[in-house]
């Protein structure tokens, strides 16, 4: 009887050690993984020279790309994409584009997308959510 409990004393030592080390890993934080690439919904729009793109109805997909650092995203309703965007960890879950200021940014946090983006007279905007 002893012997019996104590291989089975030995087991449950066992079971709470691996679940113990297993259960035991780093918080890992969205700005550091895909969190933030997905679909994102709300209002979009795209100005040049020649178009005039408005919805309120529109999308947003964003996609981490291999650099780990940079964004690509795919607008709906013809509104050309924006690709390799570079971004910056700002505080625990907020990513902010390199070279952000207050009337050209992308931000991107926990549920929201928001895009002020000027490049060559042609302007970008969205505000979305998940």
């Amino acid at each position: 009887m002893k012997k019996a409990i104590r291989i089975l004393g030995m087991f449950v030592l066992l079971f709470f050690v691996v679940t113990t080390i297993t259960s035991c890993s780093d918080d890992d934080d969205p700005a550091n993984n895909d969190f933030f690439a997905g679909t994102y919904k709300g209002s979009v729009g795209y100005t040049d020279g020649d178009n005039n793109i408005s919805s309120n109805d529109g999308s947003v997909f964003v996609t981490k790309i291999a650099s780990g650092t940079k964004y690509n995203f795919a607008f709906s309703n013809g509104i050309p994409d924006l690709n390799g965007v570079e971004f910056n960890q700002q505080g625990d879950n907020t990513l902010v584009m390199v070279g952000s200021t207050a009337t050209s940014y992308i931000r991107i946090d926990n549920n929201e997308l928001r895009i002020l983006y000027l490049k060559d007279g042609k302007s970008w905007t969205a505000n979305c959510t998940r």
